[in-house]
């Protein structure tokens, strides 16, 4: 006889579990506790099988039929209910350990380490983390909503930092992109985001681009009285064009002081091309200079703290704030336009041979030797000239004539 609401209230435990029978495999099983189970029984090939519903009255009498009802069809289609209930199970526990947090690390791990991606781009991934970790980064990633992703980035926006949050979004929408592809999560909440964040103003890094005012920063470099490391950073820095980041990452196995080259591999470059540093006499003196200070191996900068660390990317900036030059005035990554700048009003170096040392839009690959490129013979006169030019400036001597120049 089917089961009533009455029938199953007045269900009372016994020593053992016990069975009372619905309709078509459907039945309660009453524990010794007292506990009332929803199970249905049914046969695929021959083997009989139990799906577990759930418990009286949490689950009611109805919910029980139509659970039934569901699994009878799906047996009928040639599935097996409980087979895929444990499935179920398994992925959402899988999925609930699957954290934002947890998702965006194996990123960094997987996608960026160990495809050799530079330590730059490493630090800022694991800093945009952190400034999304404290809002979702314990959130099952497949559970995150656009909302939720959007409130930190607000609060970033209000404190003024916009190119921060864009940048944040867009490292969020790397991750979640990830996540998909390795089937945590179903889709990529940030792709709603896109024109939420107000877009930042496109800024330029404070550069020199007067001839006085670059021979004063020279002298002033020469005068600085901070770690002598840092000064010969400070002194190289103006001759070589390259970007903060790859100077203090350089290394001594990668210069060659007797050919006057330093070769800087793909995994430090941001275009993740290798390229090639023409070193002019001056260079090399300071070279020089550093490694009687601090012999030949391990970073060419390091950190004063750590020998096995680099220096700090805030240590150039830094040394010119000491100086006494805003941020609005010179930054490290300034010297590359203010060598650009020169350069280029200069008239006396082809356009691509100035690009191709600053390492814009190189599409050279590798050919076994850095330095046997497009442009190198010109480059190799291009630094010495530079380096000359600039002692000039640091004298007081002669200037160029240019639309940088006044009067």
């Amino acid at each position: 006889m089917p089961l009533t609401d009455t029938r199953l209230r007045a269900l009372k435990p016994k020593d053992n579990p016990y069975k009372v029978t619905d309709e078509r495999g459907l039945y309660v099983e009453v524990t010794p506790t007292g506990s009332k189970l929803w199970r249905f029984r049914y046969r695929i090939g021959g083997a009989q099988k139990k799906l577990c519903i759930g418990s009286y009255p949490d689950i009611s009498l109805k919910q029980a039929r139509d659970a039934a009802y569901e699994a009878r069809r799906a047996v009928a289609s040639g599935g097996d209910p409980a087979f895929e209930k444990r499935k179920r199970k398994i992925r959402a526990e899988f999925l609930s350990a699957q954290t934002f947090e947890a998702v965006a690390r194996e990123y960094i791990e997987q996608m960026m380490v160990q495809n050799g991606r530079a330590d730059g781009t490493i630090v800022k991934a694991n800093y945009f983390l952190d400034k999304l970790a404290p809002a979702i980064g314990n959130r099952p990633i497949n559970e995150i909503e656009p909302f939720e992703v959007l409130a930190p980035l607000k609060r970033l926006e209000a404190t003024g930092k916009h190119e921060t949050a864009k940048k944040c979004r867009s490292f969020a929408g790397r991750v979640f992109r990830y996540g998909v592809a390795t089937t945590r999560c179903k889709s990529d909440p940030t792709s709603m985001l896109k024109g939420a964040l107000v877009t930042p103003r496109a800024t330029h890094y404070a550069a020199i681009l007067e001839p006085t005012e670059l021979g004063g920063l020279l002298r002033a470099i020469d005068d600085f009285t901070g770690y002598m490391v840092t000064k010969l950073a400070l002194q190289i820095a103006p001759h070589v064009f390259v970007r903060p980041g790859e100077l203090r990452h350089a290394e001594w196995h990668e210069i060659d002081l007797v050919d006057g080259v330093w070769k800087i591999p793909a995994g430090k470059m941001k275009a993740r091309r290798a390229h090639a540093v023409p070193l002019s006499k001056q260079v090399r003196s300071y070279l020089t200079d550093l490694a009687e200070m601090l012999g030949r191996e391990g970073y060419v900068f390091p950190s004063a703290r750590s020998s096995k660390r680099p220096m700090s990317e805030n240590t150039l900036n830094a040394a010119f704030r000491r100086m006494g030059y805003s941020k609005e005035e010179v930054t490290a990554h300034g010297l590359r336009a203010t060598a650009s700048t020169f350069l280029n009003e200069s008239g006396l170096w082809n356009p691509d041979a100035i690009e191709r040392a600053l390492a814009h839009g190189d599409s050279n690959v590798v050919r076994g030797i850095y330095h046997r490129g497009k442009h190198w013979d010109e480059r190799v006169r291009m630094a010495q000239w530079w380096s000359d030019y600039l002692d000039e400036l640091r004298t007081g001597g002669k200037v160029i004539v240019g639309k940088f120049a006044k009067g």
